[in-house]
């Protein structure tokens, strides 16, 4: 039975190696609807989405990538900024995902859409998207009132094995 599909296979390849030097632009096309397809189905499928460690966001309306992440298991509120260095949270956040708050030590300067502030470090020690969960993520956490909108930021993105954004989304893939 392996032999078969061993056979299978190889008639398989020589069709579409003959297919792609016949007529490269058809294959290029074919190519990339076959894609498409296997893309769409591992997104449409929750179950296929956690195996590849793919998450899609949808664009909204004022063009921004908002979700839900899971800090340390607690639901929060997140919008995507590349220009973010770090994986930043409001100090509700922060509280409510059991971080040490009164330990930290906010000696980090910031600059945020209401002004300068200061951070303070500390590490989450699990942050999720979607089907990609990534642990020790470095992050910073804004006093009271410096900020409205946690920000998923490059400390994050950084660990992913790509991420692209298109007109409608931004397709994150992690490592498998």
């Amino acid at each position: 039975m392996i032999r078969s599909f061993s056979i299978l296979g190889a008639i398989v390849a020589i069709c579409t190696i003959i297919f792609a030097v016949g007529a490269p632009d058809q294959f290029a096309k074919a190519r990339q609807s076959v894609m498409q397809v296997v893309e769409a189905h591992a997104i449409a499928s929750p179950h296929a989405a956690a195996a590849a460690r793919i998450a899609a966001i949808p664009r909204t309306n004022g063009g921004e990538f908002s979700l839900r992440a899971k800090v340390n298991g607690v639901g929060a509120p997140m919008v995507v900024d590349t220009g973010a260095t770090w994986v930043v949270l409001t100090y509700e956040t922060a509280k409510a995902a059991g971080l040490p708050l009164e330990m930290l030590d906010y000696n980090v300067d910031l600059e945020t859409a209401n002004g300068p502030t200061k951070a303070a470090r500390l590490t989450l020690d699990r942050l999720a998207v979607g089907g990609l969960v990534e642990r020790s993520v470095p992050a910073l956490v804004v006093p009271r009132g410096s900020m409205k909108t946690n920000l998923l930021g490059m400390s994050f993105l950084d660990r992913l094995e790509s991420w692209e954004v298109s007109p409608d989304r931004l397709l994150m893939r992690g490592y498998p």
